[in-house]
């Protein structure tokens, strides 16, 4: 017997759906007629659907995108569970989760009937379902010949265990992956240690400031796709791009994985992208409260490094940050470091899960190891102004700046530093 399904417009021909684009914002009510149209063109009914969605790093107006998706399938899917894409991020309260969905704590059911949300627990070997394995030699294609091995693909079995996937969330620059979102909330988002390390590690060979903001498929998005091939789950995406420092959206593609994340970088190159006429030499950049220590705050210098001058330096002006990371402390043991350290020491450090190493050199920014000498030549200074006591800033090998000596206004006024506020979304670029 053979059946039919209504397609919606997205899907068609893998083609993304959009409305918005980057000239102006989009309405509430735009937004989630937007969903509603293309779900109700989409065949859920009597399937079960796992909604994956960012943690509280990402600026992201969730509760008016997660739930419209829910009006749009309450009654239809069988059941429904919203996944927070933690990759190796802190794990949310239930407070962090209600605001951060739009819910009063504890009362999730009175707002989404029927729904479930979780973290995903990535320190908990029960959390994932095996998929395969990527051999070697497909890596080795995949990553331009940068890596050799056989890579375990292991992901949240919440995104296995249900009939579709469907991602919610922005797209950013990204250090690692060039443009953020799409196929990567579930690798790194949801997936296993193993496959992170070694996307993360790639992204580190190849430079965050090689990578960041490429629009195509880089050797990371690449190897991201391969992974998300093995996914059992039908794999959709509700993909959006934000106003910069604001809630509002410019846009929003819908279609699978891949088709409405590549319509949506094409927005995100031309809102999250701006160019300078020539390099600063001090950059004094702001770290907005929800990236809660350095491993998340680094941001903030990830998408400055292209526009500073040799020689320069970039602070990470966050007074709300008490430490250098709540998950990672195995960081303090290695300190920021450029990728030739490493690699030129591979023997001492191959070890530390190479997701911690590629943060290292994502942080420290561009420079040079001479083995011989022992000597780390670093393009620009990174300095903490935060609360972070100077001893661990400089154990880490950072520099330090007392807080209470920057004064943003007078920075802002003395022609000769630039002053980044609510940093760490929009990447910075020389014309």
């Amino acid at each position: 017997m053979t059946t039919t399904t209504e397609e919606s417009p997205a899907q068609a021909a893998g083609r993304a759906a959009r409305l918005g684009d980057e000239h102006g914002v989009l309405t509430a009510e735009q937004v989630k007629g937007f969903i509603a149209e293309q779900l109700a063109a989409t065949d859920v009914d009597g399937k079960s659907v796992c909604i994956v969605v960012p943690d509280g790093t990402r600026t992201c107006p969730l509760p008016l995108l997660v739930g419209a998706v829910h009006a749009a399938l309450h009654g239809r899917a069988t059941r429904m569970t919203t996944l927070i894409a933690l990759g190796t991020h802190q794990p949310m309260s239930e407070q962090a989760l209600a605001r951060h969905l739009g819910y009063e704590p504890g009362r999730l059911e009175e707002t989404y009937p029927g729904m479930t949300v979780v973290n995903h627990e990535w320190w908990d070997p029960d959390t994932f379902a095996d998929l395969g394995t990527i051999p070697a030699s497909r890596l080795a294609e995949l990553s331009e010949g940068r890596l050799t091995m056989d890579v375990p693909v292991l992901l949240n079995k919440a995104v296995v265990e249900h009939d579709i996937a469907l991602v919610v969330g922005p797209v950013l620059p990204h250090e690692v992956v060039g443009i953020s979102g799409g196929n990567k909330y579930f690798f790194p988002g949801v997936a296993g240690q193993d496959i992170i390390d070694v996307s993360h590690w790639i992204g580190a060979l190849i430079t965050s400031a090689e990578i960041i903001g490429t629009t195509s498929v880089t050797p990371v998005r690449a190897l991201i796709n391969e992974g998300a091939a093995l996914v059992p789950a039908e794999k959709l995406a509700f993909c959006v791009v934000g106003e910069a420092g604001t809630t509002d959206l410019h846009s929003i593609s819908f279609g699978d994985t891949i088709a409405s994340w590549a319509s949506a970088a094409e927005v995100c190159a031309a809102t999250h992208v701006h160019y300078l006429d020539a390099p600063v030499a001090r950059v004094i950049s702001v770290i907005p409260p929800m990236y809660e220590d350095i491993w998340t705050g680094a941001k903030g210098f990830y998408k400055l490094e292209p526009v500073v001058a040799d020689g320069g330096e970039v602070i990470l002006y966050a007074p709300h940050i008490t430490s250098i990371s709540t998950s990672h402390p195995e960081i303090l043991e290695i300190g920021y470091h450029c990728r030739d350290y490493f690699v030129k020491q591979w023997d001492r450090f191959k070890h530390i899960h190479w997701g911690t190493l590629a943060h290292s050199t994502h942080l420290r920014g561009a420079g040079t190891y001479d083995p011989e000498t022992g000597q780390e030549r670093l393009r620009v200074k990174v300095t903490l102004a935060t609360r972070i006591p100077e001893e661990q800033c400089r154990q880490a090998n950072l520099g330090y700046v007392d807080l209470a000596s920057i004064d943003l206004a007078a920075a802002e006024a003395d022609g000769e530093t630039f002053v980044v506020p609510n940093a760490g979304e929009v990447l910075f670029r020389l014309r």
